[in-house]
């Protein structure tokens, strides 16, 4: 595998990578999360032009995995971070997760950060495996508060989430 900045037109194929992906929520009773709609093409599209959108690509250079993050409140945050079903379990999310950090650390910002479910073995057990810490409430930057307020409106607090974050 091997990690680049994401191309323009290739902002569809990170949509059929998270369409793809929505199986393993399905599996477990989330449905409503499978089914939910990827991120809009503009909106990839300004995670790329911000040089923030990464992906995975195969021996062909094709993308099997991506990742997305934006600045928040001094540090960078994931926003988004999906590997295809048939690239799953080989060290793609950590990869990229990897990646992520470098680009963290190179901008001086002290952390990585994310929100995710909790309950689901590949968000909130897979991430501390990574070096991520879940957060306390008291922890959280007005940043992280704005995105878990934005997330709950969406719909996601149906299932429980927490912020996370590892030291760059």
């Amino acid at each position: 595998m091997r990690i680049r900045a994401v191309h323009q037109a290739e902002l569809t194929a990170l949509q059929d990578i998270e369409r793809a992906a929505g199986v393993w929520f399905r599996e477990i009773g989330m449905a409503e999360i499978a089914d939910d709609e990827p991120p809009p093409v503009a909106e990839l599209a300004r995670y790329a032009r911000s040089g923030l959108a990464w992906v995975a690509a195969d021996g062909e250079d094709r993308p099997v995995a991506y990742l997305v993050a934006e600045r928040v409140d001094g540090n960078l945050h994931v926003e988004q971070v999906t590997v295809r079903p048939e690239s799953a379990r080989r060290g793609v999310g950590r990869a990229l997760l990897d990646h992520a950090a470098g680009r963290a650390r190179s901008e001086g910002a002290a952390a990585l950060t994310l929100t995710t479910f909790t309950e689901v073995p590949w968000n909130a057990p897979y991430y501390v495996r990574c070096g991520f810490r879940p957060l306390a409430e008291r922890e959280l930057t007005p940043g992280l508060r704005e995105i878990r307020r934005a997330e709950a409106a969406h719909g996601l607090d149906r299932w429980p989430r927490c912020c996370m974050r590892r030291e760059v």
